[in-house]
């Protein structure tokens, strides 16, 4: 996955021719009763602190979910579930809050993260918008996503699809093309905030450590679908065998050993971390044992887009292929421009027990 401008500046060009810890909260993690469970707000799950190994080594792990190191978290509620387009909207109604993707489209901040020398595309080009997927007809190799991600004007949450498209009826479907400063924004409403990477894995887990998938061994075992993933030839022949094209209700899948639905597939979910691909490397070269409550590193950087900042998601989403991608794992991590938005990507929201 690609930034929202290095897509653009893909199709610009056509067009004109414990990183940092929080080593304050080194306390014992079980700060709270261990025989009374505090009594989660409504619509969340309360997810006792605990130790896990964060990353993966498996032969499907990607280079950037290695070094596997141990993490302790403390206690955090976690929303049950991604936030829908009907939270949003009751998010909007209340403040008035604009998204990124309805935004006008600023030429001095997209081309800070473009090579120098980029030349200025049509004002046309230069409005409203996001990222939408939309297959070539031919995709002779996966190299050049510019193939299947296009940028389409009048897209955002409302309309996920294209500017005719809308969510009526999908009130219960998780919001999309949402950037890390709209799903903040929300949070902080809310009165949440957005989980760090490691509290993120940890609830994803749901308590297993050991195999690939939260619920075992096998993507789909008995002939199962467990999560929204793409089912077919990626990324243009979806059959959609598990029901869903695109993304599903909440809850249409079971729910994690937490209470957790759609920690895996569906949409891809911001963290608060900031990406490096070698996060885990630098942590464990500080030579703890055991990471208490981490919270990335202190600045981006991705050595394929140097000049683009990101933040990591998780989750994989409806679009993870077993040809492409298989980003339908806990330890799976990617990473997108702070300032992006897709089809694919929202989030949920955690909160601190008192």
């Amino acid at each position: 996955m690609k930034s929202k401008y290095s897509l653009i500046a893909i199709i610009f060009s056509m067009l004109v021719a414990c990183s940092q810890q929080d080593k304050s909260n080194t306390a014992d993690i079980h700060t709270e009763s261990e025989s009374i469970e505090p009594h989660a707000p409504k619509g969340m799950r309360y997810i006792k602190g605990g130790r896990f190994i964060m990353g993966s080594s498996d032969n499907e792990a990607m280079p950037d979910e290695g070094p596997e190191i141990q993490v302790e978290v403390t206690s955090f509620y976690m929303d049950e579930h991604e936030v829908t387009n009907a939270q949003f909207a009751e998010f909007v109604k209340a403040t008035g809050y604009k998204t990124v993707a309805e935004r006008p489209v600023d030429w001095e901040e997209i081309k800070k993260q473009l090579p120098p020398g980029t030349p200025k595309p049509p004002d046309s080009v230069l409005r409203p918008g996001s990222l939408v997927l939309s297959p070539a007809d031919h995709i002779p190799n996966f190299n050049d996503i510019s193939l299947w991600w296009s940028w389409k004007n009048g897209v955002d949450w409302k309309h996920p699809y294209g500017p005719d498209s809308d969510i009526k009826d999908k009130g219960n479907h998780p919001v999309v093309h949402i950037a890390y400063e709209d799903a903040q924004a929300y949070a902080k409403w809310a009165g949440k905030r957005l989980p760090t990477e490691a509290e993120w894995e940890y609830a994803a887990r749901g308590g297993e450590e050991g195999t690939p998938f939260q619920w075992g061994n096998e993507l789909t075992p008995n002939g199962n679908y467990l999560a929204n993933f793409f089912q077919g030839d990626f990324p243009d022949r979806n059959t959609a065998r598990d029901g869903f094209e695109k993304t599903a209700p909440v809850k249409s899948y079971p729910a994690n050993e937490f209470g957790l639905y759609d920690m895996i597939g569906n949409v891809w979910e911001w963290t608060s971390d900031w990406y490096r691909a070698d996060t885990y490397a630098r942590l464990t070269k500080e030579g703890q044992k055991v990471c208490f409550n981490p919270t990335g590193p202190k600045e981006s950087y991705d050595p394929d887009e140097p000049l683009v900042p990101k933040r990591v998601i998780k989750g994989g989403s409806y679009l993870c292929s077993k040809q492409y991608c298989s980003n339908y794992r806990p330890s799976a991590r990617m990473a997108t421009a702070f300032d992006s938005g897709q089809e694919h990507l929202g989030f949920r929201c955690v909160k601190d027990v008192d």
